[in-house]
């Protein structure tokens, strides 16, 4: 029963709206205290599933090259993977020293990479999948807000590489959006229009349709939006 209760706990993932689990871990960058340490900033938090992984390797060569525009963002990484802090320095100085690849070389990496040898923080996060390991992360990304509020996520499996423009999307879509008050339209990217938000009476309906202004623009009564150009 206890390892039933076990695994339950292993797969459970926070959902959308929930405050993001609460830890203190070892990193490549010394101690941190999550959320104590960001507030007021959004985070990315993404997991791999080994140091030494070619996809990952990829993937923080990425993230390293774009560390100054997540910064830009009022956005900071923090990296996870159940391996050792010394595996994860030698790896990071494998990618410094040794790897060239898609034009990106001497690439330092300056966000913290936890140390999750235990899986405690993983596990907390539903990191771990068992039908594809049971001892190594799965390669998720959990977007934080400055609340400490979880507002997305996404999984990968092991052979997929992420999509570092749509991370980085996802960041730009939900700080518009809580600024602004507007929802975002499929396949949107910065520049292009956004949605209003649905009417709640019927008045309100008639109004946005029959009254809207030079910015704004409806399809219908339920749809429309607000010109960003």
């Amino acid at each position: 029963m206890n390892n039933e209760l076990e695994q339950v706990e292993t797969n459970k993932l926070p959902k959308i709206g929930d405050d993001a689990p609460s830890f203190t871990a070892v990193t490549t960058q010394g101690t941190i205290n999550f959320p104590e340490d960001y507030k007021g900033k959004w985070v990315i938090l993404f997991s791999h599933p080994a140091d030494f992984t070619p996809v990952c390797t990829t993937e923080f060569m990425t993230f390293a090259s774009m560390q100054k525009e997540f910064k830009e963002l009022n956005t900071e990484l923090i990296g996870l993977s159940i391996d050792s802090i010394y595996a994860h320095i030698a790896w990071l100085r494998t990618i410094k020293e040794k790897i060239k690849w898609n034009g990106l070389e001497n690439l330092e990496v300056e966000f913290p990479v936890i140390e999750d040898i235990k899986m405690e923080v993983a596990k907390k996060f539903g990191m771990i999948s068992p039908n594809e390991s049971s001892t190594q992360a799965v390669r998720a990304v959990f977007f934080i807000d400055p609340k400490g509020k979880i507002r997305a996520y996404m999984y990968y499996p092991q052979s997929l590489g992420r999509n570092f423009e749509e991370i980085k999307r996802v960041i730009l879509g939900l700080q518009k959006a809580d600024k602004e008050g507007i929802a975002t339209p499929a396949n949107w990217k910065p520049g292009d229009d956004v949605i209003m938000p649905a009417p709640g009476s019927c008045g309100l309906a008639k109004e946005r349709v029959e009254n809207h202004d030079a910015e704004t623009y409806c399809l219908d009564w339920f749809l429309c939006f607000k010109k960003e150009k």
